[in-house]
């Protein structure tokens, strides 16, 4: 295994610039930590370009899979500058991304439920949308251009390997999203403080592609013009507005996704 114990080594930069979203794009890469996460893209046969392993402690189970060459020991100062977490489990890989076109992102929903995020700029709650869009039997996610990136680092952790199996579809513009689903039959379901139907209200109709807007100002005026229906969320007391992962959370269950239990004991 090969021991790093200098910030200038070229892999080391190289992993390190992962954290900016530009050199993500432009090497199609991005980091994964842990190690149940790292096991399940290894599961899945995702191609692991490197691994690195703080102090080299617990590779043992690592060697055993991994090529000598893409696992790699870090001293502990430079992995923690490459780590996103305060409790790191001392394992961060650099992964290819699995980049859909549409076409590819199309097979890979067979006509599903689809989630839509339109400009949310927490990574987090990208992430934890992607995570509760597998848990509802969603069959794909649409990140619109200017929604956070799901391959940041927050975004991937937050997913909790969902990211890893879900379909996602990046850099859509609303108007190419909006065309995909209506090409394919889904439902334009928009969420809305003022939406015109309850959630709990929704009934069953075919797929969905439901539109999750941004924190602070809602979904685009692009969405809420093609919208075939609009959601509100019934909220008791003096608050306003849920966090978007949690209001998504809440919509993807009472549309039902692909979970017989939710579909026949509404």
């Amino acid at each position: 295994m090969k021991v790093v114990t200098s910030r200038e080594n070229a892999i080391y930069k190289s992993a390190l610039k992962l954290l900016q979203k530009k050199h993500r794009d432009r090497t199609g890469q991005y980091l994964l930590e842990g190690r149940k996460p790292l096991r399940d893209a290894l599961d899945l046969g995702l191609v692991i370009e490197k691994v690195f392993v703080c102090n080299g402690e617990n590779a043992e189970e690592l060697e055993a899979v991994l090529p000598e060459h893409a696992l790699i020991a870090l001293e502990h100062g430079l992995f923690a500058r490459l780590s996103d977490t305060e409790h790191s489990q001392g394992v961060i890989a650099v992964i290819r991304k699995d980049i859909l076109d549409e076409e590819a992102f199309a097979e890979g929903c067979k006509g599903g439920n689809i989630a839509i995020l339109d400009r949310l700029q927490d990574p987090g709650n990208v992430g934890t949308i992607i995570r509760t869009a597998e848990a509802a039997g969603f069959s794909g996610v649409i990140a619109t251009d200017e929604t956070a990136d799901p391959y940041g680092p927050k975004a991937v952790r937050a997913s909790s390997g969902a990211l890893l199996r879900m379909p996602v579809l990046t850099g859509a513009s609303a108007e190419e999203a909006i065309a995909f689903a209506k090409e394919r039959g889904c439902a334009l379901t928009v969420t809305d403080m003022d939406g015109e139907v309850s959630c709990f209200d929704l009934e069953e109709a075919g797929p969905s592609a439901l539109v999750i807007g941004n924190e602070g100002r809602g979904a685009s005026a692009s969405f809420r013009e093609e919208a075939d229906i609009t959601v509100h969320i019934p909220m008791a007391g003096r608050i306003e507005s849920l966090n978007a992962a949690v209001a998504a959370g809440i919509v993807m269950y009472c549309l039902g996704g692909n979970i017989p239990s939710i579909r026949h004991h509404r």
